[in-house]
C-alpha cells in the first residue's frame, strides 16, 4: 500500500515505515501528525485517484526531528559594473516517519491527534484569531479617531492664535 501526499507545496510517494524530509511543519519532535491531503491511494492493487484529493484518506506520521537543509550560496554579479551581492540561505525541514496509511480515515485511538499548521486549520484557533483581530481593529479605530480629534482641535487653536501684523 502506498499513497501520494501533498505537503509544503510538494508531493511525496509514501508507504508504511518510510522516512521523508518535508518542508517545515510546526510540530514538536515525537508528536504524531495527520496528513489528509492525499492525492492518490493504492490499496493492494485498488488504485484511487482524488479529484483533487481522496476523501477520507489519512496518512499518519511521527515527527522524528526538526532539521535544517544544506547552506545555499546565492551570488549575483553584473559584468563591467562592479556589482556583486552574496547571500546565504538554509531551509527549515522536518523529518517524518510514516506510521500508517488509512484509506477510510479511521485512525488508532491510542495516538494523540496533532494537526500540522500548514496543511489543516483548527477551527477553534481561527475563531480565536478572528476575535483577536476584530478587537485589534476596534482599538486601532478608537486610537485613530482620538488622534484625528486632537489634530482638528490643534488646527483650530493654531488658526485662532494668528493675528494680522501691521507694517508701518
Amino acid at each position: 500500500m502506498y499513497a501520494v501526499v501533498k505537503t509544503g507545496g510538494k508531493q511525496y510517494r509514501v508507504s508504511k515505515e518510510d522516512t521523508i524530509m518535508v518542508e517545515f511543519i510546526k510540530a514538536e519532535a515525537g508528536s504524531t501528525i495527520y496528513l489528509d491531503n492525499v492525492m492518490m491511494l493504492n490499496n493492494n492493487g485498488d488504485l484511487t485517484i482524488g479529484t483533487p484529493k481522496v476523501d477520507g484518506a489519512v496518512v499518519s506520521a511521527k515527527v522524528v526531528k526538526q532539521a535544517r537543509g544544506p547552506k545555499l550560496i546565492i551570488f549575483r554579479r553584473k559584468r563591467r559594473k562592479n556589482h556583486r551581492r552574496t547571500q546565504g540561505h538554509r531551509q527549515d525541514l522536518t523529518l517524518l516517519k510514516i506510521i500508517d496509511i488509512s484509506p477510510d480515515g479511521k485512525i488508532k485511538a491510542s495516538n494523540k491527534k496533532t494537526q500540522p499548521e500548514g496543511d489543516k486549520e483548527n477551527k477553534s484557533t481561527t475563531k480565536e484569531t478572528s476575535v483577536k483581530k476584530s478587537i485589534k481593529k476596534q482599538t486601532l479605530k478608537k486610537a485613530s479617531s482620538a488622534k484625528a480629534a486632537t489634530k482638528k482641535s490643534a488646527a483650530k487653536k493654531a488658526t485662532a492664535k494668528k493675528t494680522p501684523s501691521v507694517k508701518k
